[in-house]
């Protein structure tokens, strides 16, 4: 049986409406995808919320003509700008002449978790384990059955603000628009595109946007640390603008052309002048005003993992996505260089939308797909927890 659903991501330069049939966890096929550029946001507000709802119903209109329907219902994933990342260890006693972990256990350690968190300001809208272990036995996901004394968990919750969810389902609810649900965009982003084997040694996700930078660690199932630096795509444009003298745009496709490390591509640039008038550019002419702040953000992520407390091993992975810099050919080295550490570009998962600027919405909408599947089928323990836990 086919379901039809939608998902709404909003990026810090594009809103995208994806609309998908599903028919089973191996089957999805994207039937209509509608995008619209607008101003994003920034320190937990809308750049121009008057034009927001303009702006919504364009990318939806787009994809309700693609998709040859009428879209009713949607899921929002909540940006990582509008999200906190908390995570809670804790442990509990094993009970029985025979004592192993048991469905109750489980729920007692969640319930627990929950509780030593606190009140928090927001609504949590995710919560997934990074990992598990039975006194002192290797860290799992699948602990159902094993023996031992004490189970301790490390759980991770992503918390939305209230403006978020309340400012958005008012805007949807004017256009005759229900919203089903609220999900994490950076979960849905790291879980769809950091393999498993990967998660467990602990992986870093760089999202390099527009107008920001999100820097994620993950593990096991869970997000264990987020940080928005506000500082993206748009800086270099405007530092290109401003120290070329010329119009933001023609910044913006020096910018795209710009190839990092050796000399490769193009030797010359142009781009037109404030008064329109075509002005060429040397390769070391545009080197000199964009690589200092492709370098000011670098040392930024740098100083955002080591600041993190997570910790790393010689075989954790670190991806590069986003249209700020993962687009730009030698990108990921120039990144590798100043983090020390190798950095790669995320496997595609699909030929249509394959462009690191779609991965947040890809992510997205594997996220509400899987929660969907869980909670309509029991499969093991992961289901299990996503029901216990509202997904």
């Amino acid at each position: 049986m086919k379901n039809t659903l939608t998902a709404i991501d909003f990026g810090t330069s594009k809103i995208v409406a994806l609309v998908a049939e599903t028919s089973g966890r191996q089957r999805c096929d994207i039937i209509g995808a509608g995008t619209a550029e607008y101003s994003g946001f920034a320190d937990g507000q809308w750049n121009e919320p008057e034009l927001l709802n303009e702006k919504l119903f364009e990318a939806i209109k787009k994809a309700e003509e693609q998709a040859h329907t009428h879209i009713r219902e949607v899921n929002v994933g909540v940006p990582g700008e509008f999200s906190r990342v908390y995570t809670v260890e804790t442990a509990v006693k094993l009970q029985g002449a025979d004592p192993h972990v048991s469905v109750r256990d489980i729920e007692n350690l969640f319930r627990q978790a929950t509780d030593e968190l606190g009140a928090v300001r927001g609504v949590i809208i995710h919560r997934s384990p990074a990992w598990f272990m039975v006194d002192d036995s290797k860290k799992t996901l699948e602990p159902m059955g094993m023996r031992g004394g004490e189970l301790r968990a490390c759980v991770s919750f992503v918390v939305a603000d209230q403006f978020f969810l309340d400012d958005v389902s008012e805007r949807f609810r004017a256009m005759n628009i229900t919203v089903n649900s609220f999900f994490s965009t950076p979960t849905g982003q790291a879980m769809l595109f950091i393999s498993d084997e990967e998660r467990d040694r602990t992986a870093i996700l760089i999202d390099i946007g527009y107008l920001s930078t999100e820097v994620m660690a993950v593990e096991g199932d869970a997000l264990i640390f987020h940080k928005v630096i506000p500082m993206g795509g748009a800086n270099m444009a405007v530092d290109l603008a401003y120290g070329l003298k010329v119009k933001l745009r023609s910044a913006e496709d020096i910018k795209r052309k710009y190839v990092f490390g050796v000399a490769a591509g193009d030797d010359t640039f142009t781009g037109a002048d404030r008064d329109d008038v075509p002005k060429t550019f040397t390769r070391e002419e545009v080197a000199e005003v964009l690589e200092p702040r492709v370098e000011e953000i670098s040392e930024a992520i740098h100083d955002a993992i080591k600041s993190s407390g997570v910790r790393l091993s010689n075989w954790s992975v670190a991806y590069l996505t986003g249209g700020g810099l993962a687009i730009n050919r030698g990108g990921r080295d120039f990144l590798s260089a100043k983090l020390d550490r190798p950095v790669r570009e995320l496997p595609r998962k699909t030929g249509r939308l394959s462009s690191p600027t779609y991965s947040s919405a890809l992510g997205l909408l594997d996220l509400i797909i899987d929660t969907q599947i869980t909670t309509n089928q029991n499969r093991g323990l992961r289901a299990f927890i996503n029901n216990l836990l509202g997904g």
